[in-house]
């Protein structure tokens, strides 16, 4: 079971046992429902819940969607992609040519992306599965009109009732009402389960299936994790309790920043979709850690030296992965003109691991803390267990930082002024304002 190691931590903030007691209080709120935005706790048993004949009705319909389609456009914004996205960066191989190819839509609303993306499946059979739970969210509707648009014209209204599917709201909504007249299969968003925390529910699994993920053992690796920071797991042995702990306690020291770390680049969308889960999560009221994420040794050439010697606001959080899957050595040169022959016979796994360890010691001597988290391997049961990991430490941390872990109010700002300048129907009357105020 993967233990924080938070040695490189204390040292700058302690956990003393107050602190540790709240963690514990924090975690039993998740189960009990008395804390801030119980309405969204649906994830916490959600692992333990999933059933063998669920995870079969979703490989079903993934494997239909295989035999129609070359391509499978995902269609979602913000934790409807990003969990799907981050596994399936996380366990593919970047390198190898998959049928059906997984690509992501509607989480932008860039024109050049969304007309090569349709440029680029002209020749090829696709199909999509969207994910909405409104299905009026902007971005990924303006993508699936055109999607759905480009699959009727080609396979015909009843062709296209097998190549969509749709997972949204079980019983309102705009993409639920189109859903339900098209006939389309459609899988359920949870009422009780927030975007950024649905990887595990069918927001993510589908779109994994397809792509050819374990979704048996990503769902398996998150419940171990699940059993591990149950609420009667004392804080000694609770790795989500001890994680949110530190955070704390750095976070109560003036450390505003956390960068997520990892030295696998297969790992950069987890940051991503990890930046979603606490930025969104914590970022309120005025408070809150910042979110970053960098992948090392190649950002250590492009932000190393900020981390190193800028301002003394910075922790990192370590993910570290001890076994590669596969094998690659350093061979001698009969020249050695790159003066790499002391490497000679070494796996690249050991320079990478050596850069690890050593640049966690100039950052702790430079004044960053950090934490540790070791995985043996990056693998679907790993994957599973870190996803459920975050989760719960990060509604852990939100209860110590006394926010709301569960909303996002912040988020409607921008749409607010977006749909004015639009001439949205309904906006009208603060278009005039808000054209006044890029006028000036």
């Amino acid at each position: 079971m993967m233990t924080p190691d938070v040695s490189n931590a204390i040292s700058f903030a302690s956990l003393d046992d107050s602190l540790r007691k709240q963690a514990e209080y924090c975690n039993a709120l998740l189960h009990t429902g008395e804390g801030k935005g119980s309405d969204f706790l649906g994830w916490v048993n959600l692992p333990s819940s999933v059933t063998a004949d669920f995870l079969n009705d979703i490989k079903s319909t993934a494997a239909s969607l295989r035999r129609l389609a070359d391509v499978v456009i995902v269609i979602g914004i913000g934790g409807s992609y990003l969990g799907a996205k981050a596994v399936l960066e996380a366990l593919g191989n970047p390198f190898e040519k998959r049928r059906p190819e997984v690509v992501f839509a509607g989480h932008t609303i860039s024109e050049d992306y969304m007309a090569q993306m349709m440029e680029a499946v002209k020749e090829r059979s696709i199909a999509t599965i969207v994910i909405s739970k409104s299905g009026t969210t902007t971005e990924p509707a303006i993508a699936f009109r055109i999607i759905k648009q480009e699959i009727e014209k080609r396979y015909g209204v009843d062709g296209a009732k097998e190549r969509i599917v749709a997972v949204t709201d079980e019983k309102r909504g705009a993409l639920k009402s189109v859903a339900d007249a098209a006939g389309y299969k459609t899988y359920v968003i949870p009422d009780d389960v927030g975007g950024r925390f649905s990887v595990l529910t069918p927001v993510g699994l589908l779109p994994l299936a397809v792509a050819g993920i374990d979704i048996d053992s990503l769902i398996e690796g998150a419940r171990d994790m699940e059993r591990a920071t149950a609420a009667d797991v004392p804080f000694d042995k609770n790795p989500a309790a001890q994680y949110a702990a530190i955070r704390s306690a750095l976070y109560r020291k003036g450390y505003k920043v956390e960068i997520l770390v990892a030295y696998e680049p297969y790992l950069q969308y987890f940051a991503e979709w990890w930046k979603q889960l606490y930025g969104e999560s914590e970022g309120k009221e005025g408070k809150g850690i910042f979110p970053a994420g960098v992948i090392f040794s190649t950002d250590l050439h492009s932000m190393g030296q900020y981390i190193q010697e800028g301002e003394r606001i910075l922790f990192e959080t370590v993910i570290s992965v001890s076994k590669p899957h596969r094998e690659l050595r350093i061979e001698k040169a009969d020249n050695d003109g790159d003066g790499l022959n002391f490497l000679a016979g070494r796996r690249i796994s050991e320079v990478n691991r050596m850069a690890e360890l050593g640049t966690m010691l100039a950052h702790v001597d430079g004044g960053v803390p950090n934490i540790r988290l070791e995985i043996s391997e990056i693998s679907a049961f790993n994957v599973g267990s870190l996803i459920y990991f975050f989760e719960k430490a990060c509604g852990i941390s939100g209860y110590l930082l006394g926010v709301n872990p569960f909303d996002q109010p912040g988020v409607e700002a921008y749409k607010k002024n977006m749909f004015a300048l639009l001439e949205k129907p309904g906006y009208e009357s603060a278009t005039a304002e808000i054209r006044k105020r890029f006028a000036k």
